[in-house]
């Protein structure tokens, strides 16, 4: 499967390859030949970052699952902070049930996301209001990437695991974590969009 949005940019990556090939046929140069090869690379490189393959997901109000595919760069406080590197899955899922309450898109600069200064960058908050308070997830993009993609509106109800957007050529996804739970991953941890738990509850009650 295939990530929502990505139709434009792999059409055009296939059109550029096939018009290489024909006119690397047509007139017999292995100038044009060797750039045919090199747009089909690239057009595999499209399919293998836009992949987006169906998970299973376990929804629980017990935990809150990784909202993006990385590796987790800096906990701040109560914030996980994680980097998708290019061979990730770009498309990030909501780490907890609820409802949208807020998406605050901000331009900005490309510096990598990894560094402190990237707070800059262009980004897309997200904040879900889940039953145990306000929760932000926060596209953030990197040196490549020149659009964050929303998936879901203000006020949509979603589900755990459910698909909310996705960034495009590597960059970085902040999520918050209420004090209700406690944090399970350690700097350094490698993590799966909608299957890695982050955060447990600390105690199992009805809000």
């Amino acid at each position: 499967m295939l990530a929502k949005g990505s139709e434009p940019w792999l059409f055009t990556a296939a059109l550029v390859t096939a018009l290489f090939a024909i006119l690397s046929r047509a007139m017999n140069s292995s100038h044009l030949s060797h750039a045919a090869y090199i747009a089909m690379a690239l057009t595999f490189f499209m399919v293998l970052f836009f992949r987006d393959p169906e998970r299973k997901v376990e929804v629980s109000d017990t935990y809150m699952i990784s909202p993006a595919d990385g590796t987790v760069i800096d906990i701040r406080g109560r914030k996980i902070c994680i980097f998708m590197f290019l061979q990730n899955v770009h498309v990030n899922r909501a780490p907890i049930s609820g409802k949208i309450k807020e998406i605050t898109y901000k331009k900005g600069g490309y510096l990598p996301a990894y560094w402190k200064d990237s707070e800059r960058n262009e980004r897309n908050e997200f904040i879900i209001h889940s039953k145990y308070g306000d929760v932000s997830v926060t596209q953030i993009a990197g040196t490549i990437a020149r659009r964050i993609v929303s998936y879901s509106q203000v006020n949509d109800m979603i589900e755990q695991g459910q698909r909310i957007g996705m960034i495009r050529f590597g960059s970085r996804v902040d999520v918050t974590i209420p004090h209700d739970f406690e944090i399970t991953v350690r700097k350094g941890e490698r993590v799966l969009a909608g299957k890695t738990i982050i955060a447990t509850i600390k105690n199992d009650r009805d809000f």
